[in-house]
C-alpha cells in the first residue's frame, strides 16, 4: 500500500506542478504518430502512469483536439514509457533514501510557493516508493525458506495461464502496472519468484495496465473511448502472442541481465518497444477496427437527450418541489461546465465544429433555466412558508446566473475562438499561459460552487468566496503583463490584444457569478452583510 501511494504521489505532484504544460506538450504534438508517440512516452515517464496519458488523450479527442489514430498512438509511446520508469525504480537508489526525504519534506513543510511544494511532493513519493520496495524485500526473505515456496512457484511455471490472469487483475485491481511489476521485480530480484515462472506475470501486468485506462473511461463518449479500446486491443493481441512464444521457444530471459529481477524488468521494456515499433503503423488501420466495433451514434452534436428533474406532481408539496427544483438546477449547473471545461482548448485549436457543439449546449441551459422559473412561479401560487418562499427565490437567482454564464460562454468566450481561429491569430506564449491559468482556476472553483449547492458545506462556501479575490488579484497580474508585452511592441500581444482583455473579463465575470452561489449559505450564517462578511467574523478577511 505504501508502494501504491508513493506511486499515485509522484503522479499527483507533477500533475498539480506542471499540469497545464503537460498538456500542452500533448496539444502540439497531435500531428504525426511518431511525434505523438514520442509525446506520449516522455509523458508518461514524468508522470510514472500510461493511464494518466490515456485519460489526458481521452480528454482532448472529447474536445476535438486529438483524433482517435493519434490518441491510440500517444498510448502506444506511453506504455513504453512507463516501462522506463519501471526500469528506472528498479535500480538499487536506497542510498538517496535519507537525501530524498530531507529535500522533499522541507520543500513541502517550509515554503509556501504552490510549485516548489509540488516539486517536495515528487520527492517525497519517490523516496516512499523506494522505502517500500525495500520493506517488501525485507518482509519477504524469510518466505525463501517456506516449505510452500516450491510448489507455488513449480504450479505457476507449470501453468504460464493462471499466472498471465492473476498478474492482470493484480495490476488492474492495484490500478498500477507500475507497482504490479514492481513488485514481480522486487520477488525475483530476492529469489522468491523465478524469471520464466514471472515472464507471463509481466504479459498479464501489462494487460492489467491497459483495462486501467479502458476501465476508468468507460463512462466516456464516442468516438473517445476508442482510444483506450484500442489500446486495450494491441496490449492484449501482443501479450497473448508473447505468452504463446515464451511455450513453443526457448526462453533467452538470461541473456536479459545477471539476476532475476534485473530480466524482468528487461523483458518489460523489450516487449514495450517491440509492440511501439509493430503496432504504431497500424495505428489508423486500429482506429477504423475500433469504430466498426464501437460505431459512435448518429448525433445532431446537441448532446444526449434532454431529462427534466422537475416533478410537476409534487407541485402542491413544496418541500419536495423545491428538491426537484435543486436536483433540475445541478443538472443545469453541469451542462453548463461541460460548456466552460473546452474552452481553453478551443480557444487554442479554433475547430470550429467542436465551437458549434458548445453553443448548441446553450439550447438545454437556456430551456432548463426557462423551466425552473416557470415551475418555481407555480409553485409560488399555493401556500408556501416564509422559509420556503424564501428558498425558491434563491433557486431562481441561481439558475439567472448559470443561464447568464452560458450566455458568457457561448457569446464571448466562443466568439472570441471563432475570431481567433477565422483571422489566424496566435497568442503569444506568456499570454496563453496567462489565460490557461485563469481558466483552470475557473473551471476549479465551478467545481468548488457544485459541492456547496450539494453540501451546503459552511467552511467550502467560505472558500469559494475568497476566490473571487483571487481572481481579482490574477485579472490585475495578467493586465499588467500584457501592457508590458504591448509596451515592449511583441507582436503576437498587439494582434490579440482585444481577444486577450476579452477572455479575461469574462472569466472574471463568470467567476464572480460563481461565488453567488456561496452567499445565501453565508447570509444566513451572519458572514455576509450585502456587500462583504461581517466585522466580527473570524473570517472577515476574506473580502467580497
Amino acid at each position: 500500500m505504501l508502494l501504491l501511494w508513493a506511486v499515485r504521489m509522484v503522479r499527483t505532484g507533477v500533475e498539480r506542478a506542471w499540469g497545464l504544460a503537460l498538456r500542452r506538450i500533448l496539444r502540439r504534438a497531435r500531428r504525426g504518430s511518431a511525434g505523438i508517440a514520442l509525446a506520449g512516452m516522455a509523458l508518461a515517464v514524468v508522470l510514472q502512469s500510461s493511464t494518466a496519458v490515456g485519460v489526458l488523450a481521452v480528454g482532448f479527442a472529447a474536445s476535438g483536439i486529438l483524433g482517435v489514430t493519434a490518441g491510440i498512438a500517444a498510448m502506444l509511446g506511453a506504455d513504453l514509457g512507463s516501462a522506463l520508469v519501471v526500469k528506472l525504480l528498479s535500480f538499487d537508489l536506497s542510498e538517496l533514501i535519507p537525501v530524498l526525504l530531507l529535500a522533499g519534506a522541507s520543500m513541502f513543510l517550509k515554503f509556501e510557493n504552490r510549485q516548489i511544494r509540488q516539486v517536495g511532493r515528487i520527492l517525497l513519493g519517490i523516496a516512499f516508493i523506494l522505502l517500500s520496495l525495500g520493506m517488501v524485500a525485507q518482509a519477504t526473505e524469510p518466505l525463501r525458506e517456506s516449505a510452500v515456496l516450491p510448489q507455488i512457484v513449480s504450479y505457476l511455471r507449470g501453468d504460464p495461464l493462471t499466472a498471465f490472469v492473476l498478474a492482470a487483475l493484480l495490476a488492474w485491481g492495484l490500478h498500477s502496472s507500475v507497482a504490479a511489476l514492481l513488485l514481480f521485480a522486487s520477488f525475483a530480484a530476492s529469489g522468491l519468484l523465478p524469471a520464466q515462472a514471472a515472464a507471463p506475470m509481466v504479459l498479464g501486468a501489462n494487460l492489467g495496465g491497459a483495462l486501467i485506462a479502458a476501465w476508468l473511461t468507460r463512462g466516456a463518449g464516442l468516438p473517445e473511448r476508442r482510444i483506450p479500446i484500442g489500446n486495450l486491443i494491441f496490449r492484449g493481441v501482443g501479450a497473448v502472442a508473447a505468452l504463446i512464444l515464451l511455450q513453443v521457444a526457448p526462453q533467452p530471459l538470461q541473456y536479459l541481465g545477471d539476476n532475476g529481477g534485473v530480466q524482468l524488468v528487461n523483458f518489460h521494456v523489450l516487449f514495450n518497444a517491440a509492440l511501439l515499433i509493430l503496432a504504431l503503423p497500424l495505428a489508423g488501420a486500429m482506429d477504423r477496427l475500433t469504430a466498426r466495433l464501437l460505431p459512435t451514434p448518429d448525433s445532431d452534436g446537441a448532446g444526449p437527450g434532454y431529462r427534466s428533474s422537475l416533478d410537476h406532481a409534487s407541485l402542491s408539496r413544496p418541500t419536495l418541489a423545491l428538491a426537484s427544483v435543486q436536483r433540475e438546477l445541478l443538472r443545469m449547473a453541469e451542462a453548463v461546465e461541460a460548456m466552460l471545461r473546452p474552452v481553453a482548448d478551443v480557444l487554442e485549436s479554433g475547430d470550429g465544429k467542436r465551437i458549434a457543439q458548445l453553443r448548441a449546449m446553450d439550447d438545454e441551459v437556456n430551456q432548463r433555466h426557462t423551466d425552473i422559473k416557470l415551475f418555481i412561479a407555480r409553485m409560488n401560487r399555493g401556500s408556501l412558508t416564509e422559509e420556503e418562499a424564501k428558498r425558491g427565490l434563491e433557486l431562481t437567482a441561481m439558475a439567472i446566473d448559470f443561464e447568464a454564464i452560458g450566455d458568457l460562454i457561448a457569446r464571448n468566450l466562443l466568439a472570441q475562438a471563432d475570431e481567433k481561429a477565422q483571422r489566424q491569430l496566435r497568442f503569444s506564449e506568456e499570454g496563453w499561459k496567462e489565460l490557461a491559468r485563469l481558466h483552470a482556476r475557473v473551471v476549479a472553483n465551478f467545481q468548488l460552487a457544485l459541492h456547496v449547492m450539494v453540501s451546503s458545506d459552511l467552511s467550502t462556501a467560505r472558500q469559494l468566496v475568497s476566490e473571487k479575490s483571487v481572481l481579482r488579484r490574477m485579472e490585475r497580474e495578467s493586465h499588467d503583463r500584457h501592457l508590458a508585452r504591448l509596451r515592449g511592441g511583441q507582436a503576437e500581444s498587439i494582434e490579440t490584444s482585444d481577444l486577450h482583455l476579452e477572455v479575461v473579463r469574462s472569466l472574471k465575470e463568470i467567476n464572480s457569478l460563481l461565488v453567488k452561489v456561496a452567499y445565501p449559505i453565508l447570509t444566513e450564517n451572519g458572514d455576509l452583510l450585502e456587500s462583504r462578511l461581517a466585522e466580527d467574523h473570524p473570517s472577515n478577511k476574506l473580502m467580497i
